[in-house]
C-alpha cells in the first residue's frame, strides 16, 4: 500500500531515538514510538494526505486503518484513528460498529480511546441515533473496561444534545468501579457537561454516592 509505505518512510526518516525512549516510558513502555512530536507528525501525516487527496475512500480508509494498527508504532496508530475520524466523519455506515470496536479493543490506552469515544464514536451514534439503544449498553456491560469508558465518554462533544438521562444512568452504573480510568470518565464526562448544565451535573452528584475522583473531577468547573 503506497499510502503506508510513504508514511512509514517518512516516519523512519524523522525519528528521535532520543524522544522515543521518553514517549515510551510516558506510555509505560506498552508501544513503541518514533520520537515524533505531535506537531510534526501531524504535519508529516497532511503532506501525505494533500498528496493523496483522491485516495481516501470509505474503503481505503479502512484497509489503512487496519494496516496501521498492526504496526508496533504508536504515531502510526494515531495517523489511523485521525485518517478514520476526518475521512469517515459523515460517510459511516451501520455496518461500521464492528470496524469502531476493533479500533477501540484494540491497542488499547486512554490516548487512543479518548480520541475514539468522542471523534469516532460518537460522531457515528450521531449519524445513527438509532443505534444508541443497543451500542452503548453492549458496550457498558462489557468486560472490556475500555469499552466501558467509550461508552460513558462518547457524549464529550454533544455538548446540548447530549442525553442527560443516559449520561447519568451511566455514570450511576458505574459508581462503584475501583478502576482508574472508569473513576476518571466518569469525573470528565460530568464535567464537560456541567459547562452545558451545572446544576443538573451538580444535583446528580449530591445524590450520588460517587468515587472521592469522579466527584472532585465532576465539579471542579462548578462554583459551589
Amino acid at each position: 500500500m503506497e499510502f503506508v509505505s510513504k508514511l512509514i518512510n517518512a516516519f523512519e526518516d524523522t525519528a528521535n531515538a532520543e524522544e522515543a525512549k521518553g514517549m515510551e516510558a510516558y506510555m509505560k513502555n506498552l508501544f513503541q514510538f518514533y520520537g515524533i512530536k505531535a506537531p510534526i507528525r501531524k504535519k508529516i501525516l497532511k503532506e501525505l494526505v494533500d498528496d493523496h487527496k483522491d485516495y481516501f475512500t470509505h474503503s481505503n480508509v479502512t484497509k489503512i486503518t487496519h494496516t496501521l494498527y498492526k504496526k508496533p508504532h504508536r504515531e502510526l496508530h494515531y495517523c489511523a484513528i485521525e485518517l478514520t475520524a476526518r475521512f469517515l466523519k459523515k460517510t459511516y455506515k451501520v455496518s461500521d460498529l464492528d470496524f469502531i470496536k476493533t479500533l477501540i479493543t484494540t491497542n488499547s490506552w486512554w490516548d487512543s480511546v479518548d480520541f475514539i469515544a468522542k471523534h469516532v464514536l460518537g460522531n457515528y451514534l450521531l449519524l445513527f441515533p438509532k443505534e444508541i439503544s443497543s451500542v452503548i449498553p453492549e458496550f457498558s456491560n462489557s468486560e472490556n473496561m475500555w469499552l466501558n469508558r467509550s461508552a460513558i465518554l462518547f457524549q464529550l462533544g454533544y455538548k446540548d444534545k447530549t442525553d442527560t438521562k443516559l449520561l447519568f444512568s451511566l455514570c450511576a452504573q458505574h459508581k462503584s468501579s475501583d478502576e482508574f480510568f472508569i473513576k476518571k470518565a466518569i469525573g470528565w464526562a460530568l464535567r464537560e457537561y456541567s459547562k452545558v448544565n451545572p446544576r443538573a451535573v451538580k444535583d446528580f452528584v449530591s445524590k450520588t454516592k460517587l468515587k472521592p475522583l469522579s466527584e472532585k473531577e465532576a465539579l471542579k468547573r462548578i462554583q459551589l
